[in-house]
């Protein structure tokens, strides 16, 4: 009798599209931050409604991988890949959290350059996680996210340069340093999502 198994669970990349399409959701909130009188504490709250969407997404595929017998690629990467966008959305919210916990008043104009990089990157993101299904085409996006990750430590870089210049006081400086610190680490994770993509296209290829 020849063995029948069961067909490939498509539904895996449908979900990798809603969670990256959280994140370019997280990241637009994340600009409005930025916005002269803006209502940060609406904003915050906006921003924990969606972090917790992208919890849901990720839960859901970490369901599915246990209750699936053929998935689309290793278990081990599309744990990986869920867990990378989660992570990216959770740094995103911290940021966002800290800035209304905190009660900075007026964020540095040199942080939009690394939300800029945010937004760029959650957008290539979205528009890769198709791409997934034919593994073609994904050459460009891990290697434009790496131009991005290195733009991104630039401006890190400028802006704890700024911070350390004396304009500020010594509080004022923890406070803005910690929210800086979470914006590289939402970009980092971006980083840490390409390279799980072109580990996937290396086995897959």
């Amino acid at each position: 009798m020849a063995l029948r198994f069961k067909p490939v669970d498509n539904e895996f990349y449908v979900l990798f599209q809603t969670a990256a399409g959280h994140l370019v959701q997280g990241a637009d909130i994340l600009a409005e931050m930025l916005a002269e009188g803006a209502d940060r504490s609406e904003i915050a709250s906006r921003m924990r409604d969606a972090e917790h969407r992208a919890d849901e997404t990720t839960h859901e595929i970490a369901s599915r991988v246990n209750n699936t017998f053929v998935t689309p690629f290793d278990r081990e990467d599309i744990y990986a890949l869920a867990s990378g966008l989660d992570d990216v959305m959770d740094f995103m919210e911290e940021a966002v959290d800290l800035t209304v916990l905190y009660e900075v008043g007026t964020l540095p104009a040199e942080i939009a350059e690394q939300v800029e990089v945010l937004q760029r990157c959650a957008e290539l993101t979205a528009e890769t996680m198709p791409k997934l299904r034919s593994m073609k085409g994904l050459e460009e996006y891990w290697i434009e996210i790496n131009r991005l990750e290195n733009a991104g430590d630039q401006s890190f870089r400028r802006i704890l340069a700024l911070l350390f210049g004396g304009a500020y006081d010594a509080l004022e400086v923890l406070k803005l340093k910690d929210i800086v610190e979470a914006l590289e680490s939402a970009v980092d994770a971006f980083e840490k999502v390409a390279h799980t993509v072109e580990q996937i296209h290396a086995k897959e290829s």
